[in-house]
């Protein structure tokens, strides 16, 4: 039985694209905003550097997720989106 895929869209660009393509931001209902994980409100974002510029320019993971998004999260997902750049540059 073939299973479809979990489809969600990016904050920046509104592609609509595998949950697993993409990076996750949740408002996590205990311990406020955390990168993968927790269970609450979440955003989704490209793994690209337009979209992240996008949704820091104007603001879309904090109107998405309805909370300020501290900076050591936001820092810790360019980070993230880094190294998923130059992994996905090694494996060419």
């Amino acid at each position: 039985m073939n299973q479809r895929p979990v489809l969600r869209r990016c904050v920046a660009c509104k592609k609509l694209l595998n949950r697993q393509q993409l990076l996750k931001v949740t408002r996590d209902y205990q311990e406020g905003v955390v990168l993968e994980g927790g269970i609450g409100r979440s955003a989704y974002l490209c793994p690209n550097e337009d979209c992240f510029q996008e949704s820091w320019r104007r603001k879309r993971l904090q109107k998405a997720l309805r909370c300020q998004v501290p900076n050591n999260v936001i820092e810790a997902l360019h980070e993230q989106l880094k190294n998923c750049n130059s992994s996905a540059a090694e494996a060419r």
